[in-house]
């Protein structure tokens, strides 16, 4: 098992599989987590539901999210991960088509770390993985717990 990890939060299964393959592609060695729907990334994070018994004490070094997502949003997704001691540190990057710019202040004010426009171009799309990436789990050094 790998020390980094990204979990993936993602209902659309083409944009899904795409973002996966590419992070695989670009030779990411950290585990790749997948959650289709927001109540399963909480569960994952928290260890409960079908992830119980999961060590919460290894959180993500990166949470990828996708905004519109079926059961809970995006946007309350991650204000439940930043009211939880938890999760309240796991870097989060919104990762969305959607280019409303009240979508972007909602994510921001909810403690987002990052809001991604999901590029229509794959070469585009590729390039913004492969900074996201090299960044979050290259460069940036986070505070994964309390």
């Amino acid at each position: 098992m790998n020390d980094k990890q990204i979990l993936v939060v993602e209902d659309n299964p083409d944009h899904l599989e795409l973002t996966v393959l590419t992070l695989q592609e670009q030779g990411v060695t950290a585990d790749i987590v997948v959650a289709r729907d927001g109540a399963d990334a909480l569960d994952y994070l928290w260890g409960k539901g079908a992830f119980a018994g999961r060590n919460t004490q290894k959180q993500p070094n990166l949470v990828m999210l996708d905004l519109k997502l079926p059961k809970i949003s995006g946007v309350d997704v991650l204000r439940r991960m930043r009211d939880n001691p938890i999760t309240e540190f796991v870097p989060v990057v919104v990762m969305t088509s959607s280019s409303e710019h009240s979508d972007m202040v909602a994510c921001y004010r909810s403690g987002a770390n990052g809001f991604v426009k999901k590029a229509v171009d794959f070469r585009a799309f590729t390039e913004n993985l492969n900074h996201m990436k090299a960044y979050w789990l290259g460069v940036n050094e986070a505070v994964l717990s309390s």
